[in-house]
């Protein structure tokens, strides 16, 4: 393959061997490029036997690198890359027995799960259920989020746990617990917390670890919380330095998940690392350059694209005269092009970003009504549109997992039939059967066909001739319904296929959900125009981006009031705007109709203000 063109300052990076390094990396300073080629030379120029664990906040920003070092062939193979809970998976799946896990943890993701979890667990506890019993009933749903919350920051703060004095929260943690090891499942948090155990209280465990990688590399450095930074430090004990973390304190948006830019400055003094600085910006347009650095005067750049580009405000007199605008604008671009995007513009060149959903939910309309392909990417997983999908992929988690009594009695209250007793693995595709046949209703056959048609297939596991059965279902269904269940099984293949490109050589029902549940399978891009939070967007670049809804009380969003939570809205605004590559427009409504069903008078966002200057 050729090599990869490199700045001076890039090389630095790559061609560093031993110890510790921090490279602070802007946007548009290619770092995935400098990550990969790191990763390259390490395995193609370091004599040894050893291994390259290469941690990235992404699964898209994985799978591009894997796809950039698939060349290696077999030597690509010595590298794990993939993100920090997908390492603890495997670690904890292979050696997490001295802290009670056997075999692959099966993940419950989902908020709604997890808080089913902790209502059971509730019910049982005589302390908790008084406790919750003293609220009025108004605020019941309330009190179990902030308990919800409350677990997950004790579990991402392993060394405040232990002091905390919160007496309820430990006892309802203790509770929720034991009510996901009943159920045979893990959440995020556990997946940080018990690796952090692991090579923490078990020093051989993590000492195989450290000579297995010599060398760890870790992306976005600076959205690590505490229990991420711990499983890190754990990971390499006392001695070993071998660790290059590149990240940018510029683009902190994850505060609200404990992320923090400090854990960069730690790893700079805990492991005396050597700093480098990449200043340029390879991606974005002399105008894009100037609105970042208008947002965050700090922002400096010593070398830049020779590209002009654009920044434009478009203004509507209200949201939906906003969303027309935005469409207008897109299809004019489809259209004409622009001098300063090379080879024309398509949908999948354009983007249109809001701080949350509500300042894109006009323009999701107006492109529907337009008919122009948008997607949005403002969940972890694919939430079915149709039952029967929603049922095969319940089942498939009892099949993966006989103990989860929470999706069996998910699926048997939308099948209203009984709820089976305990049962062993091997009989999970029968027990759904007589669950089906008891019912006798078509869908619920349909599914428990579909189990049969996966189960059938001894050699190699194939969940195709599974979707092929939940086809044959829809064939009898109305039109509309007809097109949900076949959407919902399009996208079932496409990670399925995922799975089959990235997961491992040995096949389970087990280790696709869990890569479900971590979002592997999800595909990098799709077709149409994309339609995302800032969060979501994070790592994305795009020809022309829209920044949709730059209002005050939307971007920044009205909950922001202290310094720190404006510094976060600031960074958010920064990132939002270094998506763009070429072309930026940042758009706002003069009047707005408010979720409570008042309409209000809006002004320009400051961000608007300071990254526009007409």
């Amino acid at each position: 393959m050729k090599e990869a063109r490199l700045s001076p300052t890039q090389r630095r990076v790559v061609e560093h061997k031993e110890g510790a390094l921090l490279v602070v990396a802007g946007p548009g300073s290619g770092k995935t490029r400098v990550l990969t080629e790191r990763v390259r030379r390490l395995l193609t120029e370091v004599p040894g036997h050893f291994r390259i664990l290469a941690l990235t906040f992404t699964n898209k920003a994985a799978n591009e690198m894997k796809e950039r070092l698939s060349d290696l062939g077999n030597e690509g193979r010595r590298a794990f890359v993939g993100t920090m809970h997908s390492f603890c998976l495997e670690m904890l799946s292979e050696r997490g027995k001295p802290v009670g896990v056997e075999g692959l943890p099966q993940v419950f993701e989902q908020q709604k799960d997890r808080k089913e979890v902790l209502v059971e667990a509730v019910r049982q506890d005589p302390l908790l259920s008084g406790e919750l019993a003293t609220e009025p009933d108004s605020k019941v749903a309330r009190t179990l989020d902030q308990w919800l919350a409350s677990i997950s920051w004790l579990k991402a703060h392993p060394s405040a746990a232990e002091d905390s004095g919160d007496e309820i929260g430990r006892r309802a943690l203790e509770a929720y617990d034991a009510g996901l090891r009943a159920c045979g499942a893990y959440d995020f948090d556990d997946l940080l917390l018990l690796s952090y155990r692991l090579l923490s209280e078990y020093p051989k465990i993590a000492d195989f670890y450290r000579r297995l990688y010599r060398f760890v590399c870790v992306d976005e450095a600076q959205d690590l919380n505490e229990a991420q930074y711990a499983v890190l430090t754990a990971l390499c004990g006392d001695s070993f330095r071998n660790v290059m973390i590149v990240g940018d304190p510029k683009q902190s948006i994850y505060g609200f998940n404990t992320s923090s830019p400090e854990y960069m400055w730690r790893f700079r003094a805990e492991f005396r690392a050597r700093e480098i600085e990449l200043t340029e910006n390879f991606r974005s347009s002399r105008a894009v350059v100037g609105a970042a650095m208008a947002l965050d005067p700090n922002y400096d750049v010593e070398g830049q694209l020779p590209v002009q580009g654009l920044v434009a405000v478009l203004e509507g007199a209200d949201e939906e005269a906003e969303a027309n605008a935005i469409a207008d604008k897109i299809q004019a671009l489809i259209a004409e092009g622009h001098e300063d995007v090379e080879g024309g513009i398509s949908w999948e060149s354009c983007a249109v970003l809001g701080r949350t959903r509500f300042a894109l939910m006009a323009v999701e309309k107006e492109l529907r009504e337009r008919h122009v392909p948008f997607y949005k990417r403002l969940t972890a997983n694919h939430e079915n549109e149709s039952d029967v999908m929603e049922d095969f992929v319940l089942a498939l988690r009892v099949t993966a997992n006989p103990k989860d009594r929470l999706h069996l009695s998910a699926l048997a209250r939308r099948w209203k039939a009984a709820v089976p007793p305990p049962f062993e693995d091997r009989e999970a595709v029968d027990v759904i059967g007589s669950m089906a046949t008891s019912v006798g209703t078509p869908r619920a056959q349909a599914v428990a066909g579909a189990l049969a048609a996966i189960a059938a297939r001894t050699q190699r596991l194939d969940m195709l001739p599974g979707v092929r059965a939940i086809r044959g279902y829809a064939d009898t269904l109305d039109e509309g319904e007809k097109r949900a269940v076949y959407e919902d099984a399009a996208v079932f293949e496409q990670e399925w296929d995922q799975y089959l490109r990235t997961g491992p050589a040995n096949r389970s029902v087990g280790g696709f959900m869990s890569s479900k549940a971590l979002g592997a399978t999800q595909q990098a891009s799709r077709e149409g125009v994309a339609l995302l939070t800032v969060h979501s967007s994070k790592g994305l670049e795009f020809d022309v981006v829209f920044v949709a809804g730059m209002a005050e009380g939307v971007f920044p969003d009205y909950r922001a009031r202290g310094k720190k939570e404006l510094e976060e809205e600031s960074r958010n605004a920064f990132v939002a705007v270094t998506r763009s590559k070429r072309l930026l427009y940042l758009t706002w409504p003069r009047s707005r109709m408010m979720p409570w069903g008042d309409r209000r008078v809006q002004a320009p966002s400051r961000f608007l203000s300071a990254a526009w200057k007409p």
